[in-house]
Order: structure tokens, then C-alpha cells, then sequence
């Protein structure tokens, strides 16, 4: 008798859940003790942090709402919407008023529902009108014009009327909903039918999925801050935010901003020591190049040990990578799968070491989280044998309600292989899998959606679109290379006869969809003359995708984008031109538009993980400029001038006009004293942290409190010493420092941060000239070592400054009988002032030289150009 054949049926964990309310759960955390914790941090910017604690953050959402509440039923009797639900919209950006109004929300029994800002304004009107929410709270800068005559209101209005409220917990009698498990969270995605649709998730589906994180990866005991970076409109954003906060543990929240730029998120992560975190492939790729421009890159993101990779598909080249960078054992890649229908992740799969990722073709999706049942069935809906392809279908606690209006309702459908009622529901995915040794693989979908940056859009909303403007004839939106780091979405378009002798018609279709799609919907619209057909007279979409690879093959012998170089000065054209070549050799679109110095990287084309890959290219040929500064950029012009002036390296001789206007500038210089203590820490940190030369390449692996505790060391040495001094403008306000010590009697100190680097190339430098070359003894060489200016002054105050300061410490080493002043300038405008000022070039060395007692070469990212310059001045009563 032979054997029965194994279905392809997974099934997780079964855990009895009851139901709990999150907010509730929340609320028995603060009572049980931990008010007084650290609930949110927000990080508004490097140098500007909010925190609130727990009884902060439960009582001012007490209040918010109760001030809700009081909104909604003023003057009427408000009712659930079609659905039985209460939606409130959401229209914020990131931050610690953003988490207080979510659980609020919560609070008065309402679900909340994100709406982006950004969002065009008819996506918006079709959300507001198909969920009818209760009230519309939104930022105060946010533009209103799309909310029509829906309830809308600021989160400054509310916080300002909720302090007439009491900031005791809502009575569950008093609330919008009195359901068990009303709906917690409406999310929007792409819609088949090219319409966006809501997904309806209750309290008891979202609490099975974070039950299950705190079950398989529980937080570990040093695990005291979560990140919290994924825009709201995106499923991942719960378990970021609830996941923390429902375990007592710190919330970060960071901007938009620091999200795009891998070099602050990753400084934001070593900063607060983040464990874990969760992003799509291509943010990973982001990172992990990041780090490979870092010679430091080992040291970094090391108490990062769980990373988890979402929204995309995960290759095994990218997993490969990540374990170049960081140790098998210690760190561990998820691969987690799933969408907003089924609470974001359904499956779950861990790669561990890159030994297991050589015998695999795909990385799986995994194996099913609790309460969860996992089927591939066939067209017949049976189950198809192991090892099989069938479509996936997904039974159990992580299904969501259903989508807002009971709009497609074939996608959640009874489940005739269910004996057990909380198994009764069916959501078909759409997805195609197989099982191999007991996980799931993907293999593909069955229609037009696929996931950019992790959203899901179907193509038939974005051909939808199109068709809908009066230039467009026909119109067909593909996926180059779906699923890949490098996929791009490209719509063949055929325009109308009158619409073809636009030139730049291209660019304005793009320009016109933002107006109704989301940013990343938008596809390259590329247009074509006739539509290939094949012989069943079908269109020949593979013969489309060929087309747009032999025109935008990224090869610089295929690269034919268009330039322009006007207005670009004679000394930057040979800066420029390399700029404008490497830009168009990494976008490669020859169908877009002309890059000229007002283009702007982004809009053509480029994004974060492109972004490193220019910088990347431009630092091999020799030029020097942050991710921050490229990113932060607002056209191609910024960006030219920032390389001009690292290539450069040069400024110009201090012009004695400038000194002539500055000396009505009145400055004092003041011996260093105990009350000048916060001032110093805080000049010496900007000019440093912000400007040093040597200090730009260690980062992000030393932080602005680094200077505060190397200060902190040698402060009372310094006041001691009586050899330093502070500046002081006409107003009394700090505006200089100079930092002097004798050179053969400095105080020894330990210093424990990552800019040990700094002062051991400065003693590489130093030492041999002080011992060898310079007068023996003390009270003979004054060594002047730390010099800064205020952050505010403008360029001219700054020269006029420094050179004040420079002439200060020739007066001190003067009036204290030193036999001259020695100092490294490795800033071109002190050595110039040195030239200026007569010292002696001892030394000229050239940084990226520098190797660090490890073997490592911290500074050989910099430019041959950059040096560091030993100076000497003798001085006597008189020079």
C-alpha cells in the first residue's frame, strides 16, 4: 500500500489569546510601577531631544482623549460609520505628539487612520469619503484644502483645550465603541480594481502578532530604547511602536529626514543603542554600503543584533553581505513576510550564518507565526501535494476584519478545510509558494501588485491614472527586475496625436501624476511610438522591458543622458563635468530630462540608496563630500560648490579690508575661569564636532558628548594653568576659546572614546618635532591645541575672530616668558594664518597617510589635498 502524499499545509503555534485591549494593556503598565520611565525620546535633531515619561505620556493622552470625545459629541449625536467603526485620521508627522494622539484614540474606543501629508489631494477625498471619520487631527502646518467639510482639527488646538480635562482614564461605558475588540488601526493600500482600499484591524489581530514577536524574539535585558522610523501609513509602524511601549520600554522617534540619511540614522542607532530593527531590503543595502565607506564600519552597529527585513524580497547576495559586516552568532537577518490583511507578517524565517545562505537559490519567507494556519491550494481550492506551487492562503488570528466598505470581498472567504471556528476565515494573498524542508518560498504573484519600499501597489492603479490625463493614448506600467534592489517601475506609454510634439512630455506626465498618486507610485514614464504586439495579437510586454534595458542600461558606454553646462564657472567646469557624469552614470535615464546646475538629484531620479552609491563614485575620483551634505542639497549647484571647495583647499589671503571693518568689532579676551565652563564645552563641540577636519572622517562613530567628557578631564588642569582664555563680544557673550597648555607638562587623561584616534595622529605628528627639534624643558614651548568659534558667526566674523584669538596666544606665551608657540593646524584657514603670522612649517603631512596603531587607515577617505601642518613661532619681548 503506498503512503498518502503530504499536503502543503503549515500550521504555527496554537496560544490561547484573549482578548486585550492595547490601550489597556498600556495603562496596566503604568500602573504597576513604571510611570516613572522613559516612554518617548524624540529626536528632533542631533542637538535637540524631547522625553517624556510614562505617567506623562498616559495622562496627556488622558486628556487629549477626553478633549476628543468632547469633539466629536458637541452638539450632536455621533454614530459609526458604515463598517461599526470610528475612524479618526491621522495627519502627522513622526514624534512624541504623534504617539500620544494614537493612544488617545484608542483611549475613546475610535480606530486611528493615517493619511500621509504628502498624499495627492484625491486619494485623500476618496479615503474621507469612504471611512466618514469622526475627526480629522492633524499638524499645524498641514495644509487643509483636501479635508473638505470633514471635522478637522490641530493637535495644538486639542492640547491646548484638553488642559480643561481630567487625566484620569476614560470609563469603558463613556467610550465611541462599546465592542470586545473594536477596530484599533484602518491602514490604506493599492487596489486592484486601481482604487485604494482600507484594511480593518482589530485589537485582538494586532495583539496575537506582537505576542508572538515578545514569544520568538523577546527583548533582551540591556534592550532599553526601540526605534520607531516607519511612516505611519505602513503596517510595520505597529509593532515599532507598540512593541516597546507595551513592555515598558523607551520609544525613539525619529524624522523623516534622519530615516533617508544613512549616515544620521545609523549615528541615531549607535547613540541610543538600539538591539533591533526592522526595514526593507533596499534600507539595508543603504546601510550596509554606509558602513563599507567607513573604515571603522567593524566597530559599528555592533549591539545591533536582530535585524529584520520586510516589504520586499530579501536576496541571498544582500544576506551574504550583511554577513561580511557583522558576526555569525551574535547577529541574526529575519526574513519576515506578509501584508496589512494579515497584520503585516505571517511568516517568519531567520538566517544565522552565512554558511547556510550558500546552498540556497532564495532566502525562504519561513514558517507560520501563532494561531495562524498556512494553505496553498490550487485553482479547485485543494490543497496541492508537498513541494508543489499553489497559491498562498492564510487562516487564523492574524487576519484582519476585512476591507473598509466590504470592498472586495473575495479576497477573505470561508474556509471549507476549518474544523476549528477561529480558523473559519480564508485571506487569499495572491501570492504564489511552495514548501521545502518544511518552510514556505515565494514564487511569485498572480497579478499586477508588487511591493516598492515596501507598500504595495497594484500597476492597474498607476495605469488608471494614466489613462486619466488627456496626453495619454494607451499606456501599459511594468516592473523592470521586480523584487530586486534596482527594480524600477516603468510606464510604455503612447501619447495622443496632439500631445507628441511636447518635448519634455515625459517629465510632465510625472509631474502630473504626483498631483494623484503617492511619490513612490510614481513610475518613468517612457514613451514609445508604436505598442509591440505578439502573433495572438497580445501585447509583448517582455519586448517592452527590452527595450527600456537597451536605453537605460547603466554602462557608462550606454549612458547618453543630456547635460548643460551654463552658468557653471570656468575654474568648476572639469568639478562639474565630473559631477554631472557620475550623476548620469548612476541614473541612467537617457528619456528624462537635461542635468543642469538647478536639477535636482532627487527629482531625477535618484533616492537614498543611489544617493550613496554617486558619493561612493565621486570619492574614488577624488572628491570629498558627506551623504549628509549630498542629501541635504538642493540641486546639482550646492552640491558642485561643496566639491569645489574640498578640491580647492585653498582660501584666499585675508583681504585687510575685512580686518579693517572687523576691528570695529569689539572683543576682550578673558583668562579662563570655572563660570566659562558650559560656554567652552559648547563652542569647542560645535566647532569640532560640526567642522574639524580630522573629526568629519571618525563619524558617526564619535558623538558630540565625546568633547564634553574629554573637557570634563582636563578642566580644572586648564584653569590651573592659567594659560587659556575665553573671547567675549561687546555684549558678553562667549563667542571664542582657546585652549593652551605648557607642551612638556599636559595633564595625562584617558580618553575612551573613539577620538583617542585624533589625539594619537596629533601626537604621530608632534612628537618627534617637540622632542627633536624645539627647545627642552618647561615653560618653553606653549602649546596651543584646541581652538573654536561660535556656531552663529558668519564667515567674516569668523576670520576676524580667529585671527584675534591667534594673535591672544602669542600675547599669553609673551607675558608668560614661553620661548614660542607651537601648534598642528590641519584647517586651511589656520594655516594660511600661520603663514600669515610668520610661524615656521615644521612639517606638512598628508592625512590619509595616517595609519592608527591597529593597521587601520582612519583618514583615508580624505583628499590628498588635506594636510596637517606643524607650526612654530619663537617668540621674545622683541618680535
Amino acid at each position: 500500500m503506498g503512503s498518502l502524499p503530504q499536503l502543503s499545509i503549515l500550521k504555527g503555534s496554537q496560544k490561547t489569546r484573549d482578548v486585550q485591549l492595547l490601550h489597556k494593556i498600556f495603562e496596566e503598565k503604568v500602573d504597576q510601577g513604571c510611570g516613572n520611565k522613559t516612554a518617548i525620546i524624540f529626536n528632533v535633531d542631533h542637538s535637540n531631544e524631547r522625553r517624556i515619561n510614562y505617567n506623562t505620556l498616559n495622562s496627556s493622552a488622558n486628556r487629549l482623549s477626553a478633549t476628543i470625545l468632547h469633539r466629536v459629541r458637541e452638539g450632536q449625536e455621533p454614530c459609526a460609520n458604515q463598517d461599526g467603526d470610528w475612524p479618526v485620521v491621522v495627519c502627522m508627522a513622526p514624534s512624541d505628539n504623534l504617539v500620544i494622539t494614537l493612544l488617545a484614540i484608542w483611549k475613546c474606543g475610535a480606530a486611528y487612520l493615517p493619511i500621509d501629508p504628502s498624499f495627492p489631494h484625491n486619494r485623500i477625498q476618496h479615503i474621507l469619503e469612504e471611512t466618514k471619520p469622526v475627526l480629522i487631527i492633524h499638524d499645524s502646518d498641514v495644509a487643509t484644502e483636501a479635508f473638505g467639510s470633514s471635522p478637522a482639527v490641530s493637535f495644538d488646538v486639542l492640547k491646548r483645550q484638553s488642559t480643561e480635562f481630567s487625566n484620569a482614564n476614560i470609563r469603558d461605558d463613556a467610550t465611541l465603541s462599546d465592542e470586545a475588540d473594536p477596530t484599533a488601526i484602518i491602514l490604506y493600500t493599492s487596489g486592484s480594481t486601481g482604487i485604494p482600499k482600507g484594511v480593518r484591524l482589530p485589537h485582538s489581530v494586532i495583539a496575537n502578532r506582537l505576542f508572538w514577536q515578545w514569544d520568538e524574539f523577546p527583548y533582551s535585558p540591556s534592550e532599553s530604547v526601540g526605534v520607531f522610523k516607519t511612516a505611519l501609513t505602513f503596517v510595520d509602524h505597529i509593532s515599532e511602536i507598540w512593541g516597546p511601549l507595551l513592555n515598558e520600554m523607551s520609544l525613539l522617534c525619529i524624522t523623516k529626514e534622519s530615516t533617508k540619511n544613512p549616515e544620521k540614522l545609523v549615528q541615531l542607532l549607535e547613540e541610543h543603542k538600539i538591539e533591533r530593527l526592522v526595514l526593507v531590503p533596499t534600507l539595508l543595502k543603504s546601510i550596509l554600503m554606509y558602513l563599507g565607506l567607513q573604515k571603522a564600519s567593524k566597530k559599528l552597529l555592533q549591539r545591533l543584533r536582530i535585524w529584520v527585513c520586510s516589504g520586499e524580497t530579501l536576496s541571498v547576495s544582500l544576506a551574504q553581505e550583511f554577513f561580511d559586516h557583522f558576526e555569525e552568532g551574535s547577529h541574526i537577518l529575519c526574513n519576515f513576510y506578509g501584508s496589512t490583511e494579515i497584520m503585516g507578517d505571517v511568516t517568519y524565517f531567520i538566517c544565522d550564518s552565512k554558511k547556510a545562505l550558500q546552498t540556497m537559490e532564495k532566502i525562504p519567507i519561513g514558517y507560520p507565526v501563532d494561531n495562524t494556519v498556512l494553505y496553498l491550494l490550487d485553482t479547485d481550492f485543494r490543497p496541492v501535494t508537498l513541494g508543489q506551487i499553489g497559491e498562498l492562503f492564510v487562516s487564523g488570528m492574524n487576519l484582519a476584519r476585512g476591507y473598509v466598505n466590504n470592498r472586495d470581498a473575495h479576497r477573505f472567504i470561508e474556509n471549507p478545510l476549518a474544523v476549528d471556528p477561529k480558523y473559519s476565515r480564508l485571506f487569499r494573498t495572491g501570492d504564489f509558494g511552495r514548501i521545502e524542508k518544511s518552510s514556505l518560498i515565494f514564487e511569485g504573484r498572480t497579478d499586477s501588485q508588487i511591493k516598492i519600499r515596501g507598500h504595495r501597489v497594484d500597476l492597474t492603479e498607476i495605469e488608471r491614472n494614466l489613462l486619466s490625463l488627456p496626453e495619454v493614448d494607451k499606456s501599459f506600467v511594468l516592473c523592470h527586475r521586480p523584487g530586486e534592489i534596482d527594480q524600477a517601475v516603468v510606464a510604455f506609454t503612447l501619447l495622443t496625436s496632439e500631445a507628441k510634439s511636447q518635448k519634455t512630455i515625459g517629465m510632465h506626465l510625472e509631474s502630473k501624476l504626483l498631483a494623484l498618486l503617492p511619490s513612490y507610485m510614481v513610475p518613468q514614464v517612457v514613451i514609445i511610438d508604436a505598442v509591440p504586439l505578439l502573433v495572438n495579437g497580445k501585447v509583448d510586454r517582455q519586448s517592452l522591458i527590452k527595450q527600456y534595458e537597451n536605453t537605460n542600461n547603466n554602462d557608462d558606454s550606454n549612458v547618453t543622458v543630456d547635460y548643460d553646462y551654463t552658468g557653471v564657472p570656468d575654474d568648476q567646469l572639469k568639478v562639474a563635468t565630473d559631477l554631472f557624469l557620475t550623476i548620469g552614470s548612476v541614473i541612467g535615464r537617457s528619456t528624462r530630462t537635461v542635468l543642469t546646475l538647478s536639477s535636482n538629484f532627487y527629482e531625477l531620479g535618484g533616492n537614498s540608496l543611489n544617493s550613496i552609491f554617486t558619493v561612493t563614485q565621486l570619492r574614488e575620483k577624488g572628491y570629498n563630500i558627506s551623504i549628509t551634505d549630498f542629501i541635504a542639497s538642493k540641486d546639482l549647484g550646492e552640491i558642485l560648490q561643496i566639491l569645489h571647495e574640498g578640491v580647492t583647499k585653498e582660501i584666499s589671503k585675508i583681504n585687510p579690508k575685512i580686518i579693517e571693518e572687523g576691528q570695529q568689532w569689539k572683543l576682550s579676551a578673558i583668562p579662563l575661569n570655572d563660570t566659562h565652563k558650559q560656554d567652552v564645552i559648547e563652542i569647542i563641540t560645535s566647532s569640532f564636532y560640526e567642522k574639524a577636519d580630522l573629526e568629519q572622517w571618525l563619524k558617526p562613530n564619535i558623538l558630540r558628548t565625546d568633547y564634553a567628557d574629554i573637557l570634563e578631564l582636563i578642566w580644572d588642569a586648564l584653569v590651573e594653568k592659567d594659560l587659556s582664555f575665553v573671547v567675549v563680544n561687546e555684549q558678553k557673550q562667549a563667542v571664542g576659546v582657546a585652549l593652551n597648555f605648557d607642551a612638556r607638562d599636559e595633564p595625562e587623561v584617558a580618553v575612551e572614546n573613539l577620538l583617542i584616534i585624533v589625539f594619537e595622529f596629533l601626537e604621530f605628528v608632534e612628537g618627534p618635532i617637540r622632542e627633536n627639534k624645539l627647545p627642552p624643558g618647561k615653560n618653553v614651548i606653549l602649546h596651543s591645541f584646541m581652538m573654536g568659534t561660535h556656531e552663529e558667526l558668519n564667515a567674516q566674523e569668523n576670520i576676524v575672530l580667529i585671527q584675534f584669538m591667534e594673535e591672544e596666544v602669542i600675547k599669553v606665551a609673551k607675558r608668560k616668558k614661553f620661548t614660542g608657540v607651537f601648534t598642528t593646524n590641519t584647517s586651511p584657514l589656520t594655516q594660511q594664518l600661520g603663514a600669515v603670522m610668520g610661524y615656521q612649517e615644521l612639517l606638512d603631512y598628508q592625512v590619509n597617510q595616517y595609519a592608527y596603531t591597529d593597521g587601520s587607515l582612519p583618514f583615508a577617505k580624505a583628499p590628498n589635498t588635506q594636510r596637517a601642518i606643524v607650526h612654530w613661532k619663537p617668540v621674545n619681548a622683541d618680535n
